[in-house]
């Protein structure tokens, strides 16, 4: 969607179109999941439980009380936790002990779930009176579980404990989360993100809900477990408010002091006066437009602060100026003949400063809504100053120094002309020697444009570089980590927890968090590159946080060329992508520098795609290269053979029924507990360790019940045959166009894609390309 459209309309016209279309969606493809996410669910604070000695599940248990504590207070949003537990009564079925009673996974999965039922069946009359007749009641310990009757065989009867071990498991996520703080200690954590509401004060919200928490801590938290704040942007806020307010007033001390030093105090003393009132005209009117009070907009007040004065300060000299030209001359008079002379230049001056602001105000994509408050404030300031100087100057002038004495201006003469004090006559003994002659003036001249355009000639030699923005000093980094395809969550956990030792030896780090299976809190950088969505086994990321920086002396870019110099020497399996992630100081982007291929085929492409990786990797300053399309992951495939299901007479679906049942779970009902705690999943299936392609696995029991009343099982290798197989590549489309992409990142000597973009086409240009393969580079749209 354009940048500008409303969440709440463009979310609705995705409903809306697929909605027109989910006739085309193919057969057995669920419905899409349609999710917004945007700016307001970017957590403002991150709280993370750890320490204790206590397990995953206990952390996730205090963890849901903060939580629907901090929901409480006001202008909450959003919150989520990262890292919990996902507890359940697990039924695991042993396919040994399943063959050797003829039980089938069917059977066991629906004698839970029938033993599970509650059901209303009614009301009666009871004692005058209408009551409900409510059948059954939720299983509640695995015990429970155990005892339940399957069915007899050889005249013995077969439990739920004579097929499957049935036992409560604190966690069943596929995924690790641990906090490794500066002493050392390395466990499990569990991570709350809290989110503010749309319009919301980050500052004030951050501050209510760790007021909230520090007061439920000697309730909630047992001894050794501790709350650490790992993200607080309301903090953050807050200093970068103060740092420019800071700024702000200090741009304004030092105008004042230059006219009090240039003019005189008094004359100081109506610049002192004339900018905060110029200043609350431009915060009026940012509020009339939509502008909050943020750092860009504050940025733009400083920007605009060294010259929304000049209309004020050329008032203010003509004034005085003009009083000293003839003293008999009423003040008042003097004072208006004085700002009608400069009136024209005063109004051509201002309105050149806004004509050159406002095409920013035009600037296209992500950047427009964050530059547009800096030509737009920057803009209303000029404005406001002019009418402010010929305003409110003139009546200040005649106030403060209407009446004093102007001594100062005896020498002036009828013209206006007087020596000026000792600022014009320093300027005087620099300029006259200059201009004595034309020859010297044309000099002069021609060695000023020589030096002004020459200077133009440090950007070609690169002896200056350039960058539209510079880094930010973040107190926030991030790891990312990128197995290859296929490997497992355990694998993604040691990289993740070996990136964190690496870490923990920088001086500036407090504490950092592991991330292995499941995607770490998301900030403004990961929701427009979808960090979120990263909840694969083979994905990780190590979120790191900094001490104040107040308190180091390196900035967090810095920092981070430092860990990356640090990680390009750590060992990791063969195909990982370690990728040091910095807060942008603007909108963020998918990547600093992105290359999309297009071509005729997939094969073509990722070929293409390969090349151009390493011409990117032959590049000292691009960092952090990674791909869209990765390894080729092993796959196994379980073929049904027709034959054998006709001999057998089994159903397909009962297969497929057997083989989700085995490797993936099914939930088969809740165990109810009562008193506002969530419910406990009953879950037939096996423990991660378990799922394995072994004998075991293919002795499973298998219904043939194909015939009318029949009651027999076969084995599952009886009817599967198994092979390996590589698995696909994903599919990425852009605007509807095949394409793969090649992404990087710039840190070292030049860190701008202005330097990298011709370098990957210099390294391109010396490849060797078979013949008809070399790609044509564009710098903008797609191919026809």
């Amino acid at each position: 969607f354009e940048v500008g459209t409303k969440a709440e309309d463009a979310i609705l016209r995705v409903h809306d179109k697929v909605r027109a279309n989910i006739d085309r969606i193919p057969v057995g493809i669920p419905e899409p999941l349609i999710v917004g996410r945007g700016i307001d669910d970017v957590a403002i604070l991150t709280l993370t439980l750890s320490g204790g000695g206590v397990s995953a599940g206990d952390l996730t248990r205090i963890a849901r009380v903060l939580q629907t504590e901090v929901t409480k207070t006001e202008d909450v949003g959003l919150t989520y936790l990262v890292g919990d537990a996902a507890d359940a009564i697990r039924i695991e079925p042993d396919p040994d002990r399943l063959a050797l009673y003829g039980v089938t996974l069917q059977q066991l999965a629906a004698k839970v779930a029938q033993a599970n039922r509650v059901l209303n069946t009614g009301k009666l009359r009871d004692q005058g009176q209408m009551v409900d007749l409510v059948a059954g009641e939720t299983l509640t310990a695995p015990a429970e579980v155990e005892h339940l009757f399957i069915t007899t065989r050889d005249g013995r009867p077969v439990y739920v404990s004579d097929v499957a071990t049935v036992r409560y498991v604190e966690n069943t996520k596929d995924a690790i989360v641990s906090s490794l703080t500066r002493d050392g200690v390395h466990g499990p954590a569990v991570t709350l993100a809290v989110a503010k509401r749309a319009g919301a004060n980050a500052v004030v919200v951050a501050e209510a809900v760790l007021h909230r928490v520090e007061t439920l801590e000697p309730k909630v938290l047992p001894e050794g477990v501790t709350v650490t704040v790992t993200r607080d942007y309301g903090e953050t806020a807050n200093e970068k408010a103060n740092e420019l307010l800071f700024h702000l007033g200090l741009a304004t001390v030092s105008i004042i002091l230059l006219v009090w030093l240039a003019i005189g105090w008094r004359e100081a003393g109506v610049v002192a006066i004339v900018i905060p009132v110029t200043i609350l005209l431009t915060l009026f009117a940012a509020w009339v437009m939509g502008f909050t009070l943020n750092r860009v907009s504050l940025f733009a007040l400083i920007f605009s602060i060294g010259i929304l004065v000049d209309d004020a300060i050329v008032v203010i000299e003509n004034i005085d100026r003009h009083w000293g030209m003839d003293r008999r001359k009423p003040r008042i008079q003097a004072a208006v003949e004085a700002v009608a002379e400069v009136g024209n230049p005063t109004i051509v001056a201002t309105l050149t400063v806004v004509v050159a602001l406002l095409p920013m105000l035009f600037v296209s994509g992500l950047m427009g809504p964050y530059m547009s408050p800096i030509p737009a404030n920057a803009s209303a300031a000029m404005i406001f100053s002019f009418f402010v100087a010929v305003i409110i100057t003139p009546w200040l002038m005649v106030k403060i120094a209407g009446r004093t004495d102007m001594a100062e201006h005896a020498g002036d003469d009828v013209h206006g002309g007087h020596q000026g004090g000792w600022l014009a006559r320093a300027y005087t003994a620099v300029a006259r020697p200059l201009l004595k002659t034309k020859g010297r003036a044309l000099v002069f001249l021609l060695v000023t444009a020589g030096l002004s355009f020459g200077s133009l000639a440090l950007l070609y030699t690169r002896d200056v570089t350039v960058k539209l923005l510079p880094f930010d000093n973040k107190s926030e980094l991030s790891v990312v980590i990128d197995l290859p395809e296929g490997s497992s969550v355990e694998a993604t956990d040691r990289v993740a927890r070996d990136v964190a030792d690496v870490v923990m030896g920088l001086d500036e780090v407090t504490s950092a968090q592991t991330y292995a299976g499941t995607p770490a809190p998301f900030n403004f950088n990961g929701l427009v590159r979808h960090y979120y969505l990263r909840a694969e086994p083979q994905l990780g990321e190590v979120a790191i946080n900094l001490v104040g920086k107040s308190d180091r002396d390196r900035e967090s870019h810095d920092v981070a060329l430092d860990l990356r110099e640090r990680l390009s020497t750590l060992k990791v399996p063969e195909g990982t992508s370690l990728k040091v992630v910095e807060p942008p100081p603007g909108p963020p982007v998918i990547s600093t520098l992105l290359a999309e291929v297009y071509g005729p085929d997939a094969k073509t492409r990722r070929a293409a795609a390969g090349m151009i990786r390493q011409a990117f990797e032959a590049v000292p300053f691009i960092v952090d290269v990674d791909d869209s399309f990765g390894t080729q992951a092993r796959r196994l495939r379980a073929t049904i053979s027709s034959d054998d299901l006709e001999f057998y007479a089994v159903q397909e679906q009962d297969v497929f029924d057997t083989l989700a049942a085995l490797n993936g779970g099914q939930t088969v009902g809740y165990s109810h507990r009562g008193e506002g705690r969530l419910p406990i999943p009953l879950v037939v299936g096996r423990d991660r360790s378990d799922r394995v392609l072994d004998e075991r696995f293919l002795t499973t029991p298998i219904p043939a019940n194909a015939l009318p009343g029949a009651r027999g099982v076969v084995e599952l290798g009886d009817v599967v045959r198994v092979r390996e197989e590589a698995a696909s590549f994903p599919i990425f489309r852009h605007n509807g166009r095949d394409a793969e992409m090649v992404t990087a990142e710039l840190a070292g000597d030049f860190e701008a894609p202005l330097y990298g973009m011709p370098a990957v086409a210099d390294q391109i240009e010396k490849m060797d390309w078979p013949a008809g393969t070399k790609p044509e580079i564009s710098l903008h749209g797609q191919p026809e």
